[in-house]
Parts: structure tokens; sequence; C-alpha cells
């Protein structure tokens, strides 16, 4: 009907369909919270029940590391080993690839948890820079979880997980990147009125039920 009123064939329609949707901008939930704060059990949920695509800036790091031809693998390791933040050029210039190649490969999925990110005012800073006009932050889900609990769900998750920095030395050092570099991120979003905390030192099913209702009102 909308092609023959507009005198296109409904191949022609359906290319400019596609190129409206390619238009479209990704609608971005940053995920936020201390190491061992279940962010990534979360996002699988969320995922599983809501149709986002979870990206972990530290996941997409540690892939590039492993990746026999980057020109950025030992320069990351060394950052990651010490538990520091990678330079953020790096880490958004992959969050960005991840981005549209998940939406050239798909139109509909538009919506983006990014998990891990922004982890520091620089981070923040190189967000805007680069993704300022090209992606809707919507807000911030912040799990929100004690340092202790975070610690020990961490070494248990070490036992298995083959992570360097899941030991007792690098978590310390990443708690404390955290609470200085991270919370003051989180508390500049609050003040804007952006920011969706869950209480994350329950069980996975009790965090998910928060955000069920959060997401669920939220749209």
């Amino acid at each position: 009907m909308f092609g023959r009123f507009f005198g296109f064939g409904s191949e022609r329609v359906s290319r400019l369909l596609n190129q409206v949707a390619l238009m479209m901008k990704p609608q971005v939930v940053f995920v936020l919270g201390g190491p061992g704060a279940g962010k990534g059990t979360q996002c699988s949920k969320i995922v599983e029940n809501y149709g986002y695509t979870h990206l972990s800036a530290g996941d997409l790091l540690r892939a590039e590391r492993a990746r026999e031809s980057s020109e950025y693998g030992q320069l990351i390791a060394n950052y990651i080993k010490e538990g520091k933040i990678v330079p953020v050029e790096i880490t958004i210039n992959l969050l960005k690839q991840a981005m549209e190649e998940t939406m050239q490969k798909d139109e509909k999925k538009f919506r983006f948890l990014i998990d891990g990110f922004p982890r520091n005012e620089d981070n923040l800073q190189g967000w805007n820079s680069v993704m300022n006009g090209k992606a809707d932050v919507k807000f911030v889900l912040f799990f929100d979880c004690s340092n202790e609990v975070c610690i020990d769900r961490c070494l248990e998750r070490g036992k298995s997980s083959g992570r360097t920095d899941d030991n007792r030395e690098s978590l310390q050092k990443r708690i404390q990147t955290y609470l200085q570099s991270t919370r003051p991120i989180i508390d500049l979003y609050e003040k804007q009125g952006k920011v969706r905390t869950v209480d994350a030192s329950r069980s996975v099913e009790e965090v998910f039920a928060d955000v069920k209702s959060i997401l669920d009102k939220e749209g």
C-alpha cells in the first residue's frame, strides 16, 4: 500500500526502510558496578529476556589482546595485569566497531548494554567526544555491592575462569581503581537523574527481579 501510494516498488520500499534502520542511533544502557558485582550474569539475563546486545568493554579488550595480529595486544595485557584502565581511544573504537557490526547484521538490534564502561572521567570525555550525536545513552544501570562480597565472588570465579586478574592482589588494585575513578562517574550521572541502582549483594534471581522492574518501566 505504502509503496503503491508513493509510486515505489516493494523492493525500493524495503531498501528505504533498511536505510532508515541503519540511520537509527544505538540506544545504550551503561552497566556499572565493582568487580564481582554480577554485571555479566545480569547482562546475560537481560539479553535473554529483552533482546539487548551485551557488549563488555573488558571482554572486547581481552579478545583484542588475544587476537594474534592485534597492534594493541601487549599494551592491553600490561594494563589489565596491573589493574589499570586501558587508554580510552582503544576501548571506544572497539565498542563503536562492535555496535556498527551488530546493526549492519540485523537492523532490529540497536539496543546495547555496555558493561564496565565508562570507568573514569577520561572514558566519559572520550565517549562524549567520539560518540556525541551517534548514540543515545538512556540511563546507567548500577549494581551496588560491598567490596567484601565483590572480592569473595571474584576469588571463587578465579578458580574456574582462568582470568589472570581474579586474584586477591589484582582485585584490591581493581577495587581501588573503581572507587577512585568509576564511583565519581556514577555520582555524576546520579546528579543528572540517569542512574538506576540495584542492590547486587543478593541472589541472582532477586537482583534480576529488580532489573526487570527497571527495564519494564524504562521500555
